[in-house]
């Protein structure tokens, strides 16, 4: 039997001896246990409940039961295990608050999804899954992948929006960053049902409900803004704003329009949403006003920008959503020869936009483009606008066009062929016949 050597804490007898003896005397021994235990006894429940463990004979039957119990005193470990590690963290004398809260939030949160890591796991269970995912998808009869964005033609190139995928969409300012946002937005929640998150840092709460509304509703937004609502038997605005009321106030749409939030709170705050109201996407209008960790080491723009857009794209995976985020351009897409067509290299103030992104899609309107006057432009090319698909990380790229509603900011899907008129990105409240409707809701004349 190979030799054992026992530590004693100091102050103990024999703790200056280095090894222990076997018994010599076995008898002695067992009476000396067996006077110890009796002192013990009550603590573990007396000679009843000792008894009744031994008619407590384990059955098959109640193996879920047992199961539950295992998997309920690991929750109780790990989270003994996290309290530990987070009294730990409250004795960082680092400068970054934020970032140890974050730290912790973390713990927690991974113990409140139970989510176990692996630093492996077999390709075979993992092919398993592949091939169950691929029949059912099969058998789908043409139903997407991810969350249908209520553009069917752009629904045909990116089979919906994707779990844990970073969606970023660019273009220069006043072009149709926000609208599209807020028509993906509305469309999810309201035909979907799905849960969305919005974080706007550069638009109120109440004008980013105005939009909801005045697209859902058909109205034109700066009728609806000033007042100048119409109350005539053949266009009476106010059933259709109180039915799309109704609509927009059943739909789960979360809203934060706090300013200057850096991606730690952002981070933060989806979390919090996922776990209290369950999240399906979240929304970041934009990019370029969010902050990094505090920038604490005084990293240039570039650099924390690069460090936003990687949070980004772990907080997709690690709440398995699709995260769409809105960025800026440069002014070098301006300063280019013939149209100005957006390029990945034109995406503003860091390069890891492109590289941490799975879709990036540009918008351009002739309409917008400063190198054409709105005059010299076709009806057709006035309201017709491109989403540029300038990267797909799983699929393919192209253009999709759409019919952009000025007066409703809200991009449309373009006639179907045999079809003249326009199909909202979601279903719009019942409405008049459309050739009774007011100008701000005419079909396309193309």
């Amino acid at each position: 039997m190979a030799e054992q050597r026992y530590n004693v804490p100091a102050g103990v007898a024999g703790a200056n001896t280095a090894e222990k003896l076997p018994p010599q005397n076995l008898e002695a021994e067992q009476s000396v246990l067996g006077s110890l235990l009796l002192k013990q006894l009550e603590l573990v429940g007396g000679r009843e409940y000792l008894m009744d463990l031994t008619n407590a004979v384990p059955s098959a039957a109640n193996v879920g039961h047992y199961a539950h119990i295992v998997r309920k005193k690991s929750t109780l470990r790990n989270l003994l295990y996290a309290s530990h590690q987070i009294t730990q963290l409250g004795y960082d004398e680092s400068d970054d608050v934020d970032a140890l809260l974050d730290q912790a939030e973390q713990k927690l949160f991974a113990i409140s999804q139970r989510s176990l890591r692996q630093n492996f796991i077999s390709i075979k269970s993992v092919l398993h899954d592949t091939f169950e995912r691929i029949e059912k998808l099969h058998q789908g009869d043409g139903r997407l992948r991810g969350i249908s964005t209520g553009f069917f033609d752009l629904d045909d190139k990116l089979s919906g929006l994707q779990a844990s995928d970073l969606i970023v969409i660019a273009a220069r300012p006043s072009v149709g960053k926000t609208s599209l946002a807020m028509d993906l937005a509305r469309h999810m929640a309201v035909s979907e049902k799905k849960s969305v998150g919005i974080f706007s840092l550069e638009m109120s709460k109440e004008q980013l409900v105005d939009r909801l509304l005045c697209t859902q509703a058909g109205v034109e937004l700066w009728r609806m803004r000033t007042g100048k609502l119409s109350q005539s038997p053949q266009h009476d605005d106010f059933p259709r704003i109180g039915h799309a009321m109704g609509e927009l106030s059943e739909a789960n749409i979360f809203i934060d329009d706090g300013a200057n939030v850096n991606i730690m709170e952002i981070r933060t705050k989806a979390r919090r949403l996922a776990a209290e109201q369950g999240c399906d996407c979240i929304i970041v209008d934009y990019l370029q006003l969010m902050e990094g960790r505090s920038n604490r080491n005084g990293d240039n723009r570039v650099q924390e920008v690069a460090e936003i857009t990687r949070a980004l794209k772990s907080i997709a995976r690690e709440l398995n959503i699709p995260v769409v985020a809105l960025s800026q351009l440069s002014r070098a897409v301006e300063q280019q020869q013939g149209a100005a067509i957006p390029r990945l290299a034109h995406l503003r103030e860091s390069g890891t936009i492109e590289q941490d992104a799975d879709v990036v899609l540009f918008i351009y309107r002739k309409s917008a483009d400063r190198k054409y006057h709105i005059d010299e432009l076709s009806a057709e090319d006035r309201n017709l606008a491109e989403i540029h698909i300038a990267k797909h990380r799983n699929g393919p790229t192209g253009v999709v066009k759409l019919f952009f509603n000025e007066k409703l900011v809200s991009f449309q899907n373009l006639t179907r062929p045999g079809s003249r008129t326009a199909v909202s990105a979601s279903a719009p409240p019942p409405m008049p016949d459309p050739g009774a409707l007011p100008d701000e809701v005419d079909a396309p004349p193309f």
